[in-house]
C-alpha cells in the first residue's frame, strides 16, 4: 500500500475547466454576479500576461469567488453539481479505471489540484471514487456561508508542501505507516508538477504536451497511456 497523487485539470478532468465555469455561470448567475466575474477575468487575462499562468489562475478562481460571496454551502452545491453535469464526460476513463486499481490494493489517493475544492468533492462524488482531496478552497463563515474568499492555489511546490503535511499528520495518527509513506505515487500532466514528481517515487507523466514529453523522456519518467 502507498500514497498516491492525482492531478486534476488535463490528468483526471481532459477538459477545460475555466470554459465549464462560464458555461455553468451563464445558466445560474445573475447580472451582478456576472458583473463580478467580468471584471475579475479581465484582471485575470491581464494578470497572466505579465505573470503567466499561475497568476491567471489565482485572479480568475478569485473573481468566481467574490461572485459567490453571501451564498450558503447548499447554493454552491447546486452550481458546482451542474458543473460536473456539464464537464463530466470530459473525465480520463482510462485513468478511473488505474484509480480503482489502486483503491483495489489500499492505496490512499489524494486528488490534489489548483481546482477548486467544491468541485472536486462533486466530480468525485460523480464517479464514485473513494480520495482525499488538496485543493484550492473557498472560504466559508460559521454560519457557513461564503466570504467571496479563496485559500492559496495548491500548485508547484505547494502540491509538494501539502502532500508532506498530510503523509505526517496520517501518521501521527496512526493512520499510515512508514513503508506506505515512502510508497508515492504521483499522475500529473504539467511543467508545474515537476516538483511533485521529484518528491514522489513512482511518477506517471498523463496528457502531456510537447514540452512535458521532453522532460518527461529526459527523466526517465513513464507516460501513462
Amino acid at each position: 500500500m502507498g500514497v498516491v497523487t492525482v492531478d486534476f485539470d488535463g490528468t483526471l478532468y481532459q477538459g477545460n475547466s475555466f470554459k465549464v465555469m462560464f458555461q455553468t455561470a451563464n445558466q445560474s448567475f445573475g447580472l451582478k454576479q456576472w458583473t463580478v466575474v467580468a471584471s475579475g477575468v479581465v484582471k485575470a487575462a491581464a494578470a497572466g500576461v505579465v505573470k503567466g499562468k499561475n497568476a491567471f489562475r489565482l485572479a480568475f478562481f478569485s473573481a468566481f469567488a467574490r461572485s459567490f460571496k453571501g451564498m450558503a454551502e447548499a447554493e454552491l452545491d447546486t452550481f458546482f453539481h451542474r458543473l460536473v453535469d456539464i464537464g463530466k464526460q470530459d473525465a480520463h476513463h482510462d485513468l478511473i479505471h488505474k484509480i480503482r486499481d489502486h483503491e483495489r490494493q489500499g492505496d490512499h489517493i489524494i486528488v490534489l489540484s489548483g481546482a477548486l475544492q467544491p468541485f472536486l468533492k462533486a466530480f468525485t462524488q460523480e464517479l464514485a471514487l473513494d480520495v482525499h482531496i488538496i485543493s484550492t478552497e473557498l472560504a466559508f463563515d460559521e454560519n457557513g456561508v461564503c466570504t467571496g474568499n479563496i485559500g492559496s492555489i495548491i500548485n508547484g511546490d505547494e502540491k509538494v508542501n501539502h502532500v508532506q503535511a498530510w503523509i505526517n499528520q496520517q501518521m501521527r495518527l496512526g493512520n499510515l505507516t512508514e513503508e506506505e509513506a515512502g510508497e508515492t505515487w504521483a499522475y500529473a500532466d504539467s511543467e508545474s508538477d515537476v516538483p511533485l514528481f521529484q518528491f514522489v517515487k513512482h511518477p506517471i507523466v498523463v496528457n502531456p504536451d510537447d514540452g512535458m514529453k521532453k522532460i518527461a523522456v529526459q527523466q526517465g519518467w513513464p507516460v501513462f497511456g
